[in-house]
């Protein structure tokens, strides 16, 4: 329970942490980002981790002077790319092995079938739509490869996607993360960030809940 409740002081005063990793790591600082962001996209039982929020408030730290932002861009896009690399890897190696599974330990086969669906319905576009998407970000990659998503379409799709998640979170912390406004609201502009990132998730979820219920409707009649 006190790990849940640091994980979430931590995203809701990123601001805060940042600069503290800032000054006590330097230039280690961009290592620090490239794991984290590589975990996330990665590792499939890591998708917890505060991407969209982290790559905003190193914008906003970069547009400060405290880190370079061509960088930024470069080391978090590498990340993103090489992170969902590793993911379809694991999935193409010991992925249905997993999914088949009923019980798993420390993955939710819930998150596995909801991308599943999710990959079903918009096919290898998944890859793109889903870095803007917590959690489903984290498994698209792993169901690519469990799918047999043939490698050329797939790192083509991730190259796309990868740079245009780091590059719009991250200039978007560049450019607003300072202003005044945004600044002093800082902790409600991460969880507007969260909110926003979550929401087609949580419509698409709805929209399944509806379309159970019209069939079991329909099934009475």
């Amino acid at each position: 329970m006190n790990i849940i409740k640091y994980g979430i002081d931590v995203i809701l005063h990123l601001d805060s942490y940042m600069n503290l990793i800032i000054q006590h790591f330097g230039a280690g600082t961009y290592l620090i980002l490239f794991l984290i962001i590589f975990c996330e996209t990665g590792l499939v039982v890591t998708p917890f981790l505060p991407g969209d929020s982290l790559l905003f408030a190193s914008g906003a730290f970069a547009a400060l002077g405290f880190l370079d932002i061509k960088l930024l861009l470069l080391i978090n896009g590498l990340a993103a790319v090489l992170g969902d690399t590793v993911n379809y890897t694991l999935g193409r190696t010991i992925g249905r092995r997993i999914y088949e599974k009923e019980n798993l330990r420390f993955i939710k086969k819930e998150h596995l079938i909801k991308t599943h669906k999710f990959y079903e319905k918009y096919g290898a576009a998944t890859i793109i739509i889903a870095r803007f998407i917590p959690i489903i970000r984290t498994f698209a990659p792993f169901v690519a490869g469990i799918g047999e998503m043939k490698y050329m379409r797939f790192i083509s799709f991730n190259i796309v996607g990868g740079l245009a998640w780091v590059t719009l979170f991250t200039l978007g912390g560049y450019y607003f993360g300072n202003l005044p406004a945004v600044k002093h609201n800082f902790t409600f502009v991460i969880f507007g960030i969260i909110l926003i990132s979550v929401i087609p998730a949580v419509l698409g979820l709805l929209k399944e809940k509806l379309k159970q219920k019209e069939d079991r409707r329909e099934e009475r009649i």
